[in-house]
């Protein structure tokens, strides 16, 4: 199986884009990380300043489904973070590509709390 990556984009209520960013960039995408899901950026819009995109990269399907479980049903998002951001969030989306160039293998080490 080849490794998938999810281009997220996600728009927020006006003025709340730089809240939005903060609370991922030093909560949600450490966790990510410790749960073994590759995660890069946020990348802001130049068209609007309330769009950015990020990206979270999976070594399969398979694996992707057990990894956002262990993130989406534990602690931190359930009682710390879905609370404070999803009333930051106006529309999200996400679609899922086949990692054809293998950039899971080559996927940068970013650390959040170095930005």
């Amino acid at each position: 199986m080849a490794p998938v990556i999810e281009v997220r984009t996600c728009r927020t209520i006006a003025g709340e884009r730089e809240a939005l960013i903060e609370a991922l960039t030093s909560r949600a995408l450490p966790a990510h990380r410790d749960i073994g899901i590759k995660t890069l950026g946020p990348f802001l819009s130049q068209d609007d300043a309330i769009t950015f995109v990020w990206l979270r990269a999976f070594p399969n399907a398979e694996s992707r489904e057990r990894m956002k479980e262990a993130f989406y049903g534990g602690d931190l998002w359930l009682n710390e973070l879905e609370p404070a951001v999803m009333p930051l969030i106006a529309h999200y989306e996400s679609v899922l590509v086949e990692d054809t160039m293998g950039l899971w293998e080559t996927w940068p080490d970013q650390s959040y709390d170095e930005r």
